[in-house]
């Protein structure tokens, strides 16, 4: 029997513009995260590097976003520099490896946590450069307000939106456990009133949080199917210096998940996945000297896009 391809978000992209459409990440100065400038709590997730270990990050994210009714604003200036910088130099990187259309990613922190009239002028430069179909904004379920997403459907009736939360898992105890600063309900809630005004929707899961078992795994990733979420990412947990999360490891309170364990998970969950639910990304990993555990997260990419190609293979998919 022939394997079924997987319906990655390349695949999808390519089926509706007709052509290799690529994810570009930008991330800029400025934007923070309400689990970590005290809104929600403070510290962020225990697996998060942020200003709590980092306090440089934390000078200019006090002062985010000066008043735009005043003649200049710095921040603003600054991040539609580093905008312009990013798109040309990663556009030009991309385009070499045969890309023509892009999706602009605001991918660090959470990127709808600002006043709306910021988010609208960094939303409407990313979407004037040539060959720019859309829009992907990575955010919290608890920083996004009706007039942001009142926005983003107007857009959405010209160009390609997305908007991505971050879920990590169905279990409180769990986001009570790293210190997530909103409860399962409040994703679900956030997620269904995007789906509801006709947005398309991007879940993060996490497999390999503590104290997680596999079961509890596959019960997040079967719940959050059924919230009719458009696309999905799986991540695997690292541990990386100046977290929280490395305190625990250290003191021998946490235990990363193996390559095996994180796999086997990641196949049954794709196998009870709906078909038209796409997928962006199967595991994260980091190629710095900042990871702590579990190793096989710091090796080579290719290395694990082999391992899971081997492994898929065998379950009866294509990748």
């Amino acid at each position: 029997m022939k394997n079924v391809p997987l319906p990655t978000f390349g695949r999808y992209l390519k089926h509706k513009f007709g052509t290799k459409v690529s994810k570009l990440p930008v991330g800029l100065s400025g934007f923070t995260c309400p689990n970590i400038d005290g809104t929600v709590a403070k510290g962020g997730c225990t697996f998060c590097l942020n200003d709590s270990f980092s306090p440089n990050l934390g000078k200019e994210n006090d002062k985010i976003f000066l008043n735009l009714k005043s003649k200049t604003n710095p921040l603003l200036e600054k991040q539609l520099k580093e905008l312009d910088e990013q798109i040309k130099a990663t556009k030009a990187s991309l385009q070499k490896q045969g890309t023509k259309k892009f999706l602009i990613y605001f991918q660090a922190f959470t990127n709808t946590y600002a006043p709306f009239e910021t988010l609208k002028i960094l939303y409407d430069t990313a979407l004037s450069y040539p060959d720019v179909v859309g829009l992907s904004i990575g955010t919290r379920s608890d920083s996004v307000t009706n007039e942001v997403l009142d926005y983003l459907v107007e857009l959405s009736k010209t160009k390609e939106i997305w908007i991505e939360y971050g879920v990590q898992s169905i279990f409180d105890v769990t986001l009570e456990r790293i210190n997530r600063g909103h409860d399962a309900a409040n994703a679900k809630e956030a997620i269904l009133d995007a789906k509801k005004r006709g947005l398309n929707v991007c879940a993060h899961l996490i497999f390999g949080l503590p104290d997680e078992t596999p079961e509890m795994m596959i019960e997040t990733a079967r719940e959050v199917y059924s919230w009719g979420i458009d696309s999905i990412k799986y991540h695997s947990l690292y541990v990386v210096e100046n977290t929280m999360l490395a305190t625990e490891y250290k003191a021998g309170e946490f235990e990363p998940i193996s390559k095996e364990e994180y796999v086997d998970v990641l196949i049954r969950a794709i196998k009870l996945k709906p078909t038209h639910i796409s997928i962006q990304r199967m595991t994260a990993g980091i190629d710095d000297d900042m990871l702590l555990a579990p190793s096989w997260c710091g090796v080579p990419k290719n290395e694990i896009v082999a391992y899971l190609k081997s492994r898929l293979k065998v379950a009866g998919f294509e990748f």
